[in-house]
């Protein structure tokens, strides 16, 4: 029997490849991916608190919007307490919408990574030529605004089409995190050239933990701890990506948020064998090493 597959990377068992440190010396790389999303009122895609693919109401619209009212500014003073760099997933329409966002951001030296224009919309059933103009819309709006071009994408609802990869390539994208395929980055084949897939969980993301299997903010917690723990036991092997995904409506709701400081301050008391860094910085690092060290160079 004879499956559809794809041409995008070949198979590469972990213990078969080759070995890498970090560039601080350590063998676990940890970042902190937060999503900033915008979307339509009453119409549309977006999550609901309670109930799966519930529609689109005034309430749980306003319990997204909370996150970009509320949830985010305490979620910029907790990285800011724990003296954390961090990235941004950031839908271009949020930051015309909620200009204040910018200001801190950019204050902040926060990474911009594209993340399409809306979680309202889905790009993986547009034509081509129209998704390569919501591809170059979301790039010209966050370039514009935090002054420099973002190297990342992740789409909304970690979607793509089958020639995503392809037209990012063709924006000058260089990495991106919609393949949770593996827990080291790895190059994939496009039309235009190699493109990097960088590690972003599905597992340790606040959005489908909480919201869609309704597990606790302590259970979360477990989930975080639990994973840091064992990669840094694996991380004595290989090099390793530990990344946590949140969303400010979520994470952002004041139960949750102890939760994940108490995660943290697990984590961060090992951060001396820790490379604490930013998606961008890990692209960077692999796009210096020799071909043949990272699966598909």
């Amino acid at each position: 029997m004879k499956l559809p597959q794809h041409d995008r990377y070949d198979y590469s068992p972990i213990h078969k490849r080759p070995t890498y440190e970090w560039p601080n010396g350590t063998r676990l790389a940890f970042t902190i991916c937060n999503n900033i999303e915008h979307f339509a009122f009453r119409a549309g895609l977006g999550s609901d608190s309670a109930v799966t693919g519930a529609p689109q109401s005034h309430r749980n619209y306003a319990w997204r919007d909370y996150g970009n009212r509320v949830g985010i500014w305490s979620y910029f003073d907790l990285l800011d307490g724990y003296g954390l760099p961090a990235s941004h997933n950031i839908n271009s329409a949020v930051l015309e919408a909620c200009p204040d966002l910018v200001e801190r951001l950019n204050a902040r030296g926060d990474e911009y990574i594209g993340h399409g224009r809306s979680n309202a919309e889905r790009q993986d059933g547009l034509w081509e030529e129209d998704e390569a103009r919501l591809i170059a819309e979301c790039t010209e709006v966050l370039t514009r605004l935090a002054g420099r071009k973002p190297l990342g994408w992740l789409g909304p609802w970690i979607a793509q089409s089958a020639c995503t990869l392809d037209l990012l390539v063709e924006a000058g994208y260089r990495y991106v995190m919609d393949w949770p395929a593996d827990d080291q980055p790895f190059w994939m084949r496009t039309r235009a050239g190699p493109i990097l897939s960088v590690p972003y969980p599905i597992e340790i993301n606040d959005s489908p933990a909480l919201i869609a299997r309704q597990h606790s903010a302590r259970e979360f917690e477990a989930m975080i701890i639990d994973q840091f723990d064992e990669l840094l036991r694996r991380s004595e092997k290989y090099p390793l990506v530990f990344s946590i995904a949140l969303h400010p409506f979520i994470i952002g709701q004041p139960f949750r948020m102890q939760a994940l400081r108490r995660a943290l301050d697990h984590v961060l008391a090992r951060r001396d064998g820790l490379w604490i860094t930013v998606p961008g910085e890990i692209a960077r690092f692999c796009e210096t090493l020799a071909p043949g060290i990272v699966p598909g160079s």
